[in-house]
């Protein structure tokens, strides 16, 4: 299983209005660091929950159809399937039909049922599944407790920031930073 990002984000989730006013900041001489770290926080916190935050575009690329028929597409939440293609033998595409498709967009993680699909041909990401994921596109659409998450990280690195470089973060998360995302982490066995 692979996936690639295909668009980045519009926005993020956290303004730098929000962000000054966290840090107690009252000019916008520092906003291009606010900025790379606010992304930074973002991107930390996708990796630890699975969770879109800011709405983008992504492929879901498998080697075969589970034994089951419901595909499991780890990013979520997942707002939309836009198509799914299946490569034959050849490598020549062809597009699975969408009508009667089930989703679970909110389920972690989403799940996705299809009528009638082919059997890829290629021994390797024979499937591609496009979709979109997020919460929303807005920092508005969020929830709080995630937000103030990030809010808390970028401090914490803010207040880092001489001692280690935008580009070399996380590299400090605060100690509250875990309780604030545990219950939007999945847990394995």
């Amino acid at each position: 299983m692979t996936i690639i990002e295909l668009t980045s984000p519009a926005v993020e989730p956290l303004t730098l209005v929000e962000i000054r006013a966290h840090l107690r900041l009252e000019t916008e001489e520092e906003d291009a660091l606010l900025a790379a770290l606010a992304i930074v926080a973002r991107e930390h916190l996708e990796h630890e929950t699975g969770l879109v935050l800011a709405a983008r575009d992504f492929r879901l690329c498998l080697d075969d159809w589970p034994a089951d028929g419901i595909v499991t597409i780890p990013r979520g939440p997942v707002r939309t399937v836009a198509s799914v293609t299946v490569y034959d033998g050849d490598g020549e595409p062809q597009a699975v039909d969408l009508d009667g498709h089930l989703r679970d967009g909110e389920a972690r993680p989403a799940r996705l049922w299809l009528r009638a699909v082919p059997e890829p041909g290629r021994a390797m990401n024979g499937i591609e599944i496009e979709f979109s994921a997020g919460f929303g596109e807005s920092g508005a659409d969020v929830p709080e407790t995630l937000k103030r998450a990030m809010l808390l990280h970028v401090a914490a690195m803010y207040a880092t920031r001489g001692v280690v470089a935008a580009e070399a973060q996380p590299a400090v998360v605060p100690p509250s930073y875990d309780r604030l995302i545990a219950p939007f982490c999945r847990r394995g066995l």
